[in-house]
């Protein structure tokens, strides 16, 4: 069945859907994007992602002409219109078309180029929640500024491909000796004590809307959470690693370089975590 997708203030079919071979998002990748999660045709907390999407904005100065409001009703209304009980709705925002390829940015008059879509799949039930990943490390090939959510993606789906050629189902990076993120994810160790330790906000980093509200819960029911730098070894002798993202919210790792987590098994303060955060919804 055809979707319907948004394009710059219109609901079309999407095989009617058309965006200029002269935008900036197409030439240049100069645009950022975000993706929010659904279930039971809700949104899983927007008002986290459209904040997030402002500062994307606004550290690029992109003009985002539409409110808070208006956005969620856009988002609204796909929901219905393509009947979305599960999955979620991609968004994406580019500096326009500026009438040729050309390095200067455009007049500030220029209209920005906003597409929305929906995309139906498993989110609470997925096999990989209960089962468990495998993840590879590999070099981190990504600009400085990796807390602004661009769709500059080429440098993760090299590492996603990394991760497939080794038989494993996604990549940890690794920068200076230390892990960064997931190529589309946040990535966490359990020590011994049961602590759970990530990284810190700062620009190497996304500042993931679900690892915000996994600090959060996590405090809540008293689970220690310390954020400093860790290394791929710590990670490989961690006694679980998991990791989260708007599409996954929580996934235990299982392997890490071939190297099995604990029993093999999602462990319990992966499992904690996972079920408190499907409560919240």
């Amino acid at each position: 069945m055809s979707r319907t997708v948004y394009v710059n203030g219109e609901y079309l079919p999407e095989a009617a859907a058309k965006v200029s071979v002269f935008d900036r998002g197409f030439l240049f990748a100069d645009a950022v994007y975000e993706v929010t999660a659904v279930v039971n045709s809700k949104l899983v907390d927007f008002a986290g992602h459209y904040a997030r999407l402002v500062r994307s904005c606004g550290e690029l100065g992109l003009t985002l002409a539409v409110d808070e409001n208006g956005l969620r009703e856009i988002h609204q209304r796909l929901i219905v219109e393509n009947a979305l009980q599960e999955g979620g709705i991609y968004l994406q925002l580019t500096r326009g078309n500026s009438g040729d390829r050309d390095f200067h940015f455009p007049p500030a008059s220029t209209p920005p180029t906003l597409v929305l879509f929906t995309q139906a799949r498993a989110v609470v039930d997925h096999p990989a929640a209960s089962k468990g990943i495998r993840v590879v490390t590999c070099p981190d090939i990504r600009w400085q500024r990796r807390d602004i959510k661009t769709v500059q993606l080429l440098a993760p789906c090299l590492a996603k491909a990394f991760a497939e050629a080794q038989g494993a189902d996604d990549a940890f990076l690794v920068e200076n000796g230390y892990i960064t993120e997931g190529s589309s994810c946040n990535c966490y160790i359990v020590q011994d004590d049961n602590t759970v330790v990530t990284r810190p906000l700062s620009n190497s980093i996304l500042h993931g809307i679900t690892r915000k509200a996994l600090v959060k819960l996590a405090e809540e029911h008293g689970v220690t959470i310390e954020e400093r730098l860790f290394t791929p070894e710590e990670a490989r002798n961690a006694r679980e690693v998991f990791i989260s993202s708007a599409t996954t919210f929580v996934w235990p790792v299982i392997a890490v370089d071939g190297q099995t987590i604990g029993d093999g098994k999602p462990g319990p303060i992966t499992q904690l975590l996972r079920r408190i955060y499907l409560q919240m919804l």
